[in-house]
C-alpha cells in the first residue's frame, strides 16, 4: 500500500473516533489564550473527582497552539489519572485519550503511532460488542463530550446540555453527569436571565447535583447565586457560608461569593474576596470583570447618595472609581477579547468620563461582533440607544437601537426597558411636534406590543390621517 493510500485509510478511521478532534468544538483563535488560562486554573484550583477530561482538553488546546509535544504530555497525565480515578472502567475512559493520541500522531506525521492507538480503540470496541470498529455508545463518552463543550464557551452550551441529558437517560443518579448538567443549565439560565424569575430552569438540577455531591463547594456557590436571582437571598447566603467554610475549590467559591455579596450591596466584602481570588488567578478575566463591577457599583452608590448631582469630593471619588473600573474592564478584555458583555460596561464607563469617541468605538466594535446570545444583543442595542439619546443627543439613532432591542423576539425585562425608553423619547418628540407622523406610528407600534389595541389604532389613525393630508398638500403644490 502506498504512503498516500495508508494516510487516507488512517484518516477515514480517525473521523469515526469520538474525541476532541471530532467533536467540532467552537473555539476562535482569539479565545485560545483565555481558554488555556481557565483550563490551568481548573487543574490547579478546582477540587473535583472528574479531572481526566480537563487534561484531555488541555492536550487539544496545546495542539491548536502548535505545541504537540506538550499535548502528548497532557495526554500522558490523563492516562495516569485514569488508573486512580476510573480503574473499574479504564477501557471506556481511555477511548477518548486514545482517540486524541491517534489524531495528534496523525498531525505530527507519525502514522505508525497513530495506527497503534487506532488498534487500541478497535480492540476495546470489539470487547464491548460495538457495531462500529471505532466508536462505542457510552454515557461516559457522552459526559466527556459534554464537559469539553461546556468549557469551550457559550456557543457550545446547547450541545453540552444534550450530551449530559443523553448520559443521564442511562444513569440518572450519576454524580458526574448531574454535576455537568447542573452547571450547563446554570450557564444557559444566565444567558436567559432577562426572562421572568419563575422560569429559572437550573434550580432543580443544582439541587440534585448538591444531593449527589454534598461536598462540592463550587456547586453550592453557584446555587447560592441562582437563589439570589430568584429572590431567595437569605437561603442563598446559607449556601455561600457553607461553601466558604468548606475550604474546597476556594478560588472558584471566592468568585461567586464575591458576586453574591456585591449584588447584596456589600461591595467592600466583595472586593476583599475578589482580591484573594486575584492573588491565586491573576489571569482570570472573570475576576477582573467582577472587580470592575464593584467599582462601578460604588460609583453608582455615590451618585445616588448625592441625588445624581455629585460635586466636589463626590465628583473626584466618582472619577477615581470610574478610572479604576475602566482599568479592570480593559484587563478583562485583553485576557478574553470575546467577552461581549464587558464591552458594554467599558463603553458605559468611557461615557461616564466624557470619552465619547472611545465609548462610540467600543459600541461599534461590539456591533460588528458575532453575538449569539439574545440577552446580550438586547443589552447592546438598549444601552447603545441610551448612549445615543443622552450622550450623543441623537434621537433618531436612539430610536433605531431601541427598536432593534424590541424586535429581538423574546419577552424580557430588557425588552420592557426598551419599550419604556422608546415611549418616553417619542412622547418627548411629540411635545415639540404633535404632527410627527413617524412618532405617532411608533406609538401605535408600542401600544400594539403592550396589548392596548384601541390606543394603538388611535395613534395609527392619527399618523395615517396626517400622511394623507401631507400627500394632498404636496399634490396641490404648483
Amino acid at each position: 500500500m502506498s504512503d498516500k493510500s495508508n494516510e487516507n485509510l488512517i484518516e477515514n478511521r480517525l473521523v469515526q473516533l469520538r474525541c476532541h478532534f471530532t467533536w467540532k468544538l467552537l473555539i476562535k483563535d482569539t479565545e485560545l489564550p483565555d481558554l488555556e488560562n481557565r483550563v490551568f486554573d481548573e487543574i490547579e484550583f478546582l477540587d473535583t473527582k472528574f479531572n481526566v477530561g480537563i487534561h484531555n482538553l488541555l492536550a487539544y488546546v496545546k495542539h491548536l497552539n502548535g505545541q504537540n509535544k506538550e499535548a502528548l504530555e497532557s495526554l500522558k497525565e490523563a492516562e495516569d489519572l485514569i488508573q486512580t480515578e476510573h480503574a473499574g472502567q479504564s477501557d471506556v475512559s481511555s477511548l477518548v485519550i486514545w482517540g486524541n493520541y491517534a489524531w495528534l500522531y496523525y498531525h505530527m506525521g507519525r502514522l505508525s503511532d497513530a495506527q497503534i492507538y487506532l488498534d487500541k480503540v478497535e480492540t476495546t470496541c470489539k470487547k464491548f460488542g460495538s457495531p462500529s470498529c471505532y466508536t462505542v455508545e457510552s454515557p461516559e463518552m457522552d459526559s466527556e463530550e459534554g464537559w469539553a463543550l461546556l468549557k469551550c464557551g457559550g456557543k457550545n452550551y446547547e450541545r453540552a446540555k444534550a450530551c449530559f441529558e443523553k448520559a443521564l437517560e442511562v444513569d440518572p443518579e450519576n454524580p458526574e453527569f448531574n454535576t455537568g448538567y447542573a452547571i450547563v443549565m446554570y450557564r444557559l439560565d444566565g444567558f436567559n436571565k432577562a426572562l421572568q424569575i419563575n422560569e429559572a430552569f437550573c434550580l432543580q438540577p443544582l439541587e440534585q447535583a448538591i444531593r449527589l455531591n454534598p461536598e462540592n463547594a463550587y456547586i453550592k456557590a453557584i446555587f447560592a447565586v441562582k437563589l439570589q436571582d430568584v429572590g431567595q437571598e437569605d437561603e442563598g447566603e446559607k449556601y455561600i457560608e457553607e461553601a466558604l467554610a468548606s475550604g474546597s475549590s476556594q478560588t472558584y467559591v471566592l468568585r461567586y461569593a464575591a458576586k453574591f455579596y456585591r449584588r447584596k450591596g456589600l461591595v467592600e466584602k466583595s472586593l476583599q474576596l475578589l482580591k484573594m481570588a486575584l492573588r491565586a488567578t491573576p489571569s482570570s478575566a472573570f475576576v477582573h470583570q467582577q472587580i470592575g463591577l464593584c467599582y462601578k457599583t460604588q460609583m453608582f452608590q455615590i451618585k445616588k447618595a448625592a441625588k445624581w448631582q455629585p460635586r466636589g469630593q463626590d465628583r473626584e471619588n466618582i472619577n477615581r472609581l470610574v478610572q479604576m473600573a475602566i482599568r479592570e474592564f480593559e484587563k478583562a478584555l485583553k485576557l478574553r477579547p470575546t467577552f461581549e458583555v464587558m464591552y458594554i460596561d467599558l463603553a458605559d464607563m468611557y461615557a461616564e468620563m466624557g470619552q465619547l469617541k472611545k465609548a462610540e468605538d467600543t459600541f461599534k466594535k461590539l456591533l460588528c461582533m458575532e453575538v449569539c446570545d439574545d440577552q446580550i444583543r438586547y443589552q447592546i442595542h438598549y444601552r447603545y440607544g441610551r448612549f445615543q439619546e443622552f450622550q450623543r443627543k441623537s434621537e433618531d439613532a436612539a430610536i433605531i437601537h431601541y427598536l432593534n432591542a424590541i424586535n429581538i423576539e423574546k419577552k424580557s425585562i430588557i425588552n420592557d426597558k426598551s419599550i419604556s425608553a422608546l415611549e418616553k423619547l417619542v412622547f418627548k418628540k411629540l411635545q415639540r411636534n404633535a404632527a410627527d407622523i413617524e412618532s405617532l406610528s411608533i406609538l401605535g407600534f408600542i401600544y400594539k406590543l403592550k396589548g392596548e389595541i384601541n390606543k394603538a389604532l388611535e395613534y395609527y389613525e392619527q399618523a395615517l390621517s396626517l400622511a394623507n393630508e401631507f400627500e394632498k398638500c404636496v399634490g396641490h403644490v404648483p
